[in-house]
């Protein structure tokens, strides 16, 4: 894989989690009914950030949760299926909440779709919405995110690699 270029280092990064945040609020008018759920592994950090940063905002504690969409994607064997989840740790009710639904890079919407369909396997919530760092397009479902950190047009030969840790937070576009 060839380095080609940094698309958002720590601090474009931060400004596009506080303006995702400052959305999520103002469209739900509010904090209080909303519950963030990170798709396993790249959403779990961008749902942490979320709720850090609405915690800032508002002072609302939102109830999060990490959701493992292995047994819904379209892609894999039916063996590979049935294997246990080991993400789903929901101690809250979805019954009625504003879910937003949160990972890192939006492509062809696959993961989504795998994501909404667990999500509803779960409880009803109220709403569903997709809040996503990146948007770099091609998609092959009919899936648009609500909240974007940023739209980065692709190839479809070009990857998007999200690195958020303690150290370096940054979107890298590779070859």
């Amino acid at each position: 894989m060839k380095f080609k270029t940094v698309l958002m280092d720590s601090l474009a990064i931060e400004r596009a989690i506080k303006r995702i945040a400052h959305e999520i609020i103002e469209n739900n008018k509010g904090a209080r009914n909303v519950a963030l759920v990170g798709i396993a592994r790249g959403g779990i950090p961008i749902s942490e950030k979320l709720k850090q940063c609405i915690y800032n905002i508002e002072g609302a504690n939102l109830p999060t949760a990490q959701i493992d969409i292995t047994n819904y994607r379209d892609d894999i064997s039916v063996e590979q299926k049935n294997l246990p989840s080991q993400t789903n740790n929901f101690e809250f009710s979805l019954e009625g909440k504003d879910v937003v639904l949160c990972d890192d890079v939006l492509f062809t919407g696959r993961t989504v779709r795998a994501g909404i369909e667990a999500i509803i396997k779960l409880g009803r919530p109220k709403s569903i919405q997709l809040a996503v760092l990146i948007d770099r397009g091609h998609r092959e479902l009919p899936i648009r995110a609500d909240y974007v950190g940023k739209n980065v047009p692709t190839s479809m030969h070009e990857i998007v690699c999200v690195q958020i840790n303690e150290q370096d937070n940054s979107v890298i576009l590779c070859e």
